[in-house]
């Protein structure tokens, strides 16, 4: 088909909010402050923000590049440049695999946003209100064991996804981050600022900021190079879509800082108002999923104000959520808008079923469908794991080995503009290191 007219981001701000919510999604309010607490505290965060810069933010500006030059979704914009720079069409695979990544993805991220859904609600009805661990743990039991109500939240959130995805770029994508973004920002402020009345603020600062090399291992590492990987978005095909709506005159390495920096922040944040609750209800950081939906719950229920607080985490959680699951949808409807007649919203109709059909595979794996095993993972595992350890690495790799190889130096340079000694490092880190580490997260992954 011929190419569309793209729509455009309507401002660098709104394009930095865009980013900046597809990589701030529900892992960053607890695993990533759980891993610097656990992984050496400041010393973690260090590694982390090196692993970023070498890995991270070279793999993000390639995968805008391929967008913006391209301006088509992934599939057609890998194709278009491969002919142009005569390298072999097999380039489009990369993004077929970030946009299938981003499909798989949301059909199970769907089903924890709704579990978000479910516990905003739970804090309004007061659920949770005086509930011991064990009482919140059988309604987080019970939520998972009903495949009609994990299916009518699952049904709620993807409903909303589509709702905004549907509304296009301007009034879609760039409307909701204009409102969820400030939304998240603020709901974490005030959290921590609750978190510092606590009494345990100090012991949550330096849970996670005080260094301790000791506790930094060769998996540590790694660690934090497969979090400034998956952190940020890489892999999913969402930056080269998002790419496709940027204009010339945006810079993409600064824009990449400011990304990662906001991404960073916000998951610090996040730490700073979860750990005081956490050590002053005597619980456990290193629980997991089990944290957020057993024992904040229980704190929650417990407190003076606990409704309030829970309800404005929860809804923190759901705007996260959002916000990185309609940055998914969306690779998947800009492909079949370009590949079909269909209209905008008739693609993420056909795009956002699709997802929600294999959403509910994903549920059943919970309950009816739990005894069902592929190579020993349930349908949710597997997705999971297939995903994160195969489709994410593969891509970003082949990014940017196309940007770094295959299309021209001299090009690349000056979009990024960069000369000279800059230049000479971007290639270094774009041929040799960013490939390495990817290499090295997919390898470990796979052991």
């Amino acid at each position: 088909m011929s190419k569309l007219v793209h729509a455009q981001w309507s401002s660098k701000m709104t394009f930095v909010l865009a980013a900046a919510g597809s990589a701030v999604g529900l892992g960053n309010i607890w695993r990533f402050s759980y891993m610097v607490g656990d992984s050496g505290g400041a010393a973690f965060v260090l590694i982390y923000l090196a692993c970023v810069a070498l890995v991270g933010l070279p793999i993000l500006v390639a995968e805008w590049l391929i967008g913006r030059r391209g301006q088509e979704n992934p599939i057609n914009a890998m194709a278009d440049l491969a002919r142009q720079n005569g390298r072999l069409p097999a380039w489009a695979l990369v993004g077929a695999s970030g946009v299938l990544a981003a499909f798989l993805i949301l059909s199970f991220y769907s089903v924890i946003g709704g579990w978000s859904l479910s516990y905003t609600l739970g804090s309004v009805t007061g659920r949770f209100t005086g509930q011991d661990a064990d009482g919140i743990g059988a309604l987080f039991g019970g939520l998972l064991g009903s495949p009609g109500i994990l299916t009518l939240w699952h049904t709620a959130f993807m409903a909303l996804v589509i709702f905004i995805v549907a509304r296009g770029v301007t009034k879609g994508l760039e409307g909701a981050v204009r409102t969820l973004m400030p939304g998240l920002v603020l709901l974490l402020i005030v959290l921590v600022g609750y978190g510092m009345t606590t009494g345990h603020f100090g012991e949550a600062l330096a849970f996670m900021f005080r260094p301790d090399w000791s506790a930094v291992t060769g998996g540590v590492v790694l660690a934090a190079m497969g979090q400034a990987f998956f952190t940020l978005s890489l892999g999913m095909g969402i930056m080269m879509a998002y790419g496709s709506y940027l204009g010339e005159d945006v810079n993409l390495v600064g824009t990449a800082r400011t990304v990662i920096i906001l991404d960073t922040v916000i998951a610090l944040l996040a730490g700073m108002a979860i750990f005081p609750i956490v050590f002053a209800n005597g619980m456990s950081p290193a629980d997991g999923p089990g944290l957020i939906f057993v024992n904040l719950p229980v704190a929650f229920g417990n407190m003076t104000g606990g409704a309030i607080l829970g309800l404005m985490f929860f809804l923190l959680l759901t705007f996260a959520a959002l916000t990185s699951a309609i940055s998914l949808l969306e690779p998947v409807v800009e492909l079949v808008e370009e590949r079909t007649p269909l209209t905008r919203v008739a693609a993420t109709l056909i795009s956002g079923v699709a997802v929600w059909a294999l959403g509910i595979a994903a549920l059943m794996s919970f309950n009816v469908w739990d005894s069902v095993l592929i190579f020993g993972l349930n349908i949710f595992d597997l997705l999971d794991t297939f995903t994160s350890k195969v489709l994410l690495p593969l891509t970003g790799l082949g990014a940017i080995l196309f940007v770094a190889w295959c299309l021209d130096r001299t090009s690349v340079a000056e979009e990024l503009n960069l000369a000279g000694g800059k230049e000479r490092l971007w290639t270094l880190v774009a041929r040799y290191v960013a490939p390495i580490g990817v290499i090295v997260v997919f390898v470990t992954g796979l052991l």
